[in-house]
């Protein structure tokens, strides 16, 4: 009679074992393990997504001024604003948008008589904003030199292509002379630059190119 229940209790034993050894997971380890795989496939998608493309040493970006800037009435370490014109692209991708704000820093500003009877006008941009973030560039500086009492000549040198233009009034007549390669678009800054043979201004929504001397890494 011992022998039978002793038996039976060994059989009872060994089925509690073999029911447990089948039972599924837990719905929490299974909701964890369902929590962390999706966690891990999104990271995933995030960081597949998130691309970096490089915007190459010497690219030009066109910009619009939001205001003027003098020769006369700015001082070297002043900041401006400007908007980005013209959208900068990297094989098929917009990088800068046309639209984009930029600021930049004014280098040098000494109105006419203060530098050996000349008028210069140095700028720089320093930095844009892409999507919200802001990024610092490196860029040529755009340099404007005009000759004092006498001498209605204006001088633009740097710029996006690095080139620079000549504009000369004859001193008795209203004629005028272009030099210098990209006359398009140079006499069209070099213009605005020379005012009434007094000063240097550029004015508002005057288009002012640089070029980046630093490769510029933009997160897409």
């Amino acid at each position: 009679m011992r022998l039978r229940y002793a038996a039976l209790l060994l059989l009872m034993a060994v089925l509690a074992i073999i029911v447990g050894c089948g039972k599924p997971p837990s719905e929490d380890s299974t909701s964890n393990t369902d929590t962390s795989s999706k966690s891990s496939s999104s990271s995933g998608g995030l960081f597949s997504r998130s691309t970096t493309v490089t915007v190459p040493e010497g690219t030009s970006i066109v910009v619009r001024l939001d205001s003027a800037i003098s020769s006369k009435s700015n001082h070297s370490g002043d900041t401006f604003t400007a908007t980005v014109a013209q959208p900068v692209s990297v094989g098929d991708k917009v990088v800068i948008p046309e639209g984009a704000t930029a600021t930049g820093t004014v280098v040098e500003a000494k109105a006419r008589g203060h530098f050996k009877g000349a008028a210069i006008l140095k700028i720089v941009l320093n930095s844009v904003t892409i999507r919200n973030t802001n990024y610092d560039v490196e860029t040529s500086a755009d340099t404007r030199y005009m000759k004092g009492k006498g001498k209605r000549t204006a001088v633009v040198i740097g710029g996006g292509a690095g080139l620079g233009a000549l504009i000369g009034g004859l001193a008795g007549g209203g004629k005028g002379a272009l030099i210098g390669a990209g006359a398009g678009a140079a006499a069209g800054t070099a213009g605005a630059a020379f005012t009434g043979n007094k000063d240097i201004v550029l004015g508002a929504e005057q288009a002012v190119t640089f070029r980046l001397l630093k490769a510029l890494d933009v997160k897409m």
